[in-house]
């Protein structure tokens, strides 16, 4: 009776703790098919494995294995139809098992279950149940059989780390369910020679007691498990997650500053980059602002619009809509970042809470990509669903990318959550400050004095947040020229000549490049947080999409508000004033004369390509001067970089031979003559023992020397012969080239040195250290002296010893 129960009993026990170990697991998942899967993966291999006991052990693992082959294609069709995967089962199974573990360790939380994500648990389920089944049927022991399923568990915790809540009852039912399957007696009572000799009584009275200690045990082990768990639960500190040892999905250099690529869009203004279909639900743009829409100063774009600074005016009342492309935090004097942390995605996005005064509506889209290239995605903010095409997610930027990159005709939908804030708070609003906003308020060093000037200027004249942010955009609007043929270029200098360089030179006009990027530096040097955003600007919500549609523009972040969106460019048919009638800041350096370039901008590695060539001014530094002290700069760069290699090799000589203990000292002159080896392009083998790589060290030293050429006298052709000890030059010939050096000292005794040092390091001593650094010395010195004068000098600059693993 009783082994009948325990072949039910343990398998039984089996599945629940792999099901309990998918419980824990699915609480990072959007959802519970996850779980579902794990259940029955678990139960599926255990069936298998109980089915087969009786089958030779050899044969038990391909019929698993078969299983577990049929259950995965089972399990991604479901997943793949879950998501609404597209593509082939075989395709997308293939795809799975490749990327399964960076895509699972690298996606974004809570994570959907994709046939990528779900493939290695339920593998490893099912490959823990196959191994805890033949353990608990062949061998009946029952705790060993557990060690797959805690081993399962364990890596299960370990995955889900600090992401979801604490596993204190899953791990208690975990305990007592293990417990129970130990509380089942191995065999029948009956079979016990011993107990069957007994009397009657005293047999129903050890039935009794063992039923009364497993109990207790069972008991025991519960109360263990429901005491401690919480305990340990509740420790300081949270677990470690592994996803910070795995690289989530970056963007390339394009992608990583796109405001470079406004200027090049710009001048291509009709070159269609996608499609655009949108409808939109809920509450109308008119009903409570929007943010992106445009503060007091208006948004820009149709003549006479002069808004009203209290009722600030939305782009999408007119059936306009926004659309990000890239929001960038960080500003370096040069370039503005993204700076964003990519997690791979499902459909399902986080979602931040929206602000309580905040009304909001929900826009669909789709996109089809045509001319845009890179691998950001365009979307209306805040994106909550994404159909279509698989991305990558930050949270705190609210952007997306596409890991493969971007190809004409690569079609996807958005359903995005867009919040309406109640500007009608914004006078009043303050901004947040400390360091949870440091990041946005951070100015780098080298701001030229004239920015700050202008910036105390305009902070000065307006006391709260908002009348800054706003005196600000209106200072750039009414001051400054919107062009397209403007060069490229954020950085310092650009922005400086953009704010201050003279009119008849090029300055006081830019693209929206330099409206956005000017506006985010002078709003914190202004204590305001801020940061640039790139998108576009479709006129309809319908339609293609153009390079004419792109721009830049500035955010500021406001408590209980959020990030509202501002509009530093001119509005249309208007003259700009000149920036001297409101501001007049000390010069920095003589002003440029009429016939001087303005600052060179950065390459724009945009779409388009370069724009239309600048004429050469008509004075300047003539060519060779430049070319000669381009060269000059060159050269002393590489004699710095030179020495500086060096420098640093005689420093890595030092350490090794003089500090740290004898051993330490003995196995630095060791690694000098290892190095000295592949300096010299003869490394000995990973496998060698000391005294074997001291006789390799002992070959190279006394091996000939390459052939040296001679020149006969009288301008006769080159022949070869081998070079001798003797410094006479051969019969007819002149001066030689080289001559033969003598050979290099053995390392046979600092070998032994280092064979001691390996087996017993404290029975070596300073004088033997000081032993073995002579001989490391002498060794390298003269195997160097053997190299021509160019090849000595690269010797003592290469930069190998220092990065080379030991």
């Amino acid at each position: 009776m009783v082994s009948w129960l325990r072949s039910l009993v343990v398998p039984a026990v089996l599945v629940v703790l792999i099901s309990v170990a998918g419980l824990v697991l699915g609480g990072v998942y959007a959802d519970d098919l996850l779980t579902r899967l794990v259940i029955g993966a678990a139960a599926g291999s255990v069936l298998v494995g109980v089915a087969a006991r009786r089958l030779p052990s050899w044969l038990v693992a391909p019929l698993s294995v078969a299983g577990l082959v049929g259950y995965t294609a089972l399990a991604m069709w479901l997943s793949a139809r879950h998501t609404d995967r597209p593509g082939a089962l075989l395709d997308i199974t293939v795809d799975a098992v490749r990327n399964g573990i960076p895509r699972l360790l690298t996606a974004m939380i809570p994570v959907e279950p994709t046939p990528d994500t779900v493939v290695v648990p339920l593998v490893a389920a099912w490959l823990t149940g196959l191994a805890g089944t033949e353990v608990a049927m062949r061998t009946g022991r029952v705790l060993l059989s557990y060690l797959p399923a805690a081993a399962f568990y364990a890596g299960v915790l370990y995955v889900v780390g600090p992401n979801a809540d604490r596993a204190i009852w899953p791990t208690v039912v975990f305990v007592a369910a293990a417990a129970i399957g130990l509380a089942v007696p191995a065999r029948p009572a009956a079979e016990d020679a011993a107990v069957a000799d007994l009397p009657p009584g005293d047999r129903a009275a050890l039935r009794l007691r063992r039923t009364a200690g497993a109990a207790a045990g069972l008991a025991v082990v519960v109360a263990l498990a429901a005491v401690t768990a919480p305990v340990l639960g509740g420790r300081d500190g949270a677990p470690v997650d592994p996803r910070k040892y795995v690289e989530p999905p970056v963007v390339d250099s394009l992608d990583e500053s796109p405001l470079i690529r406004i200027s090049g869009w710009a001048l291509q203004p009709d070159q269609k980059l996608f499609d655009l279909t949108s409808t939109r639900t809920g509450a109308p743009p008119d009903a409570a602002g929007d943010d992106d829409a445009d503060p007091p100063v208006g948004d820009g774009t149709d003549p006479g619009d002069d808004a009203d600074p209290e009722q600030p005016t939305d782009p999408d009342a007119e059936g306009r809509l926004r659309l990000r492309l890239a929001v960038l935090n960080d500003y370096d004097g040069v370039t503005w970042k993204v700076g964003a942390t990519y997690r791979n995605a499902g459909r399902i996005l986080p979602t931040p809470p929206a602000s309580p005064t905040a009304t909001v509506d929900t826009v669909q889209q789709q996109i089809v990509i045509d001319g845009l290239s890179g691998q950001l995605l365009p979307a209306v903010s805040t994106p909550r669903q994404v159909t279509g095409a698989r991305v990558a997610y930050d949270p705190g930027s609210g952007t997306l990318i596409r890991p493969e990159g971007l190809t004409p005709g690569v079609r996807y939908d958005v359903e995005s959550v867009r919040e309406h804030p109640d500007f009608g708070l914004l006078p009043a609003a303050n901004v947040p400050a400390g360091d949870a906003v440091a990041r946005v308020l951070a100015v780098p060093e080298g701001t030229p004095d004239q920015l700050r000037a202008l910036a105390e200027q305009l902070a000065s004249d307006n006391g709260a947040p908002y009348s800054r942010a706003a005196a600000l955009e209106e200072f750039l609007a009414v001051h400054y020229r919107l062009v397209a043929d403007a060069p490229s270029g954020h950085a310092y200098p650009n922005l400086r000549f953009f704010l201050f360089g003279p009119r008849n030179g090029g300055g006081q006009k830019g693209t929206s490049e330099q409206f956005a990027a000017a506006y985010a530096v002078l709003g914190r040097l202004m204590g305001l947080p801020t940061r640039v955003v790139v998108g576009f600007s479709s006129p309809t919500g319908n339609g293609p999409v153009r390079a004419g549609d792109a721009y830049a523009w500035p955010e500021v972040l406001f408590e209980d508000l959020g990030w509202v969106a501002f509009d530093p460019l001119p509005r249309p048919n208007t003259q700009p004033r000149p920036v001297e009638e409101d501001f007049k800041p000390k010069p920095e350096d003589p002003p440029p004369t009429p016939d001087q370039e303005p600052p060179s901008a950065e390459p724009t590695p945009s779409d388009t390509g370069a724009g239309p060539p600048v004429a050469a001014p008509d004075r300047g530094v003539p060519t060779p001067v430049l070319a000669g002290g381009g060269a000059g700069g060159m050269l002393l760069l590489a004699a710095g970089i030179l020495l500086v290699l060096i420098m640093l090799r005689r420093a890595q000589t030092r350490r090794r031979l003089a500090d740290g203990s004898p051993a330490d000292r003995i196995a630095g002159a060791w690694w000098e003559v290892t190095d000295a080896l592949r300096l010299a392009g003869r490394p000995p083998g990973p496998d060698l023992a000391a005294t074997e790589v001291a006789a390799h060290a002992h070959a190279v030293a006394t091996e000939p020397p390459p052939q040296r050429r001679w020149r006969r006298r009288g301008g006769a052709t080159d022949v070869d012969a081998p070079a001798t000890e003797s410094t006479t030059a051969r019969p007819g010939a002149t001066e030689p080239d080289a001559t033969m050096r003598p050979a290099a000292p053995s390392v046979d005794r600092l070998a032994g040195l280092v064979n001691r040092s390996a087996f017993a390091p404290d029975h070596t001593d300073a004088d033997q250290a000081r032993q073995a650094a002579d001989d490391a010395l002498a060794y390298t010195a003269a195997l160097r002296e053997r190299r021509s004068w160019w090849r000595r000098l690269w010797w003592s600059a290469h930069p190998g010893p220092l990065r080379w693993r030991r």
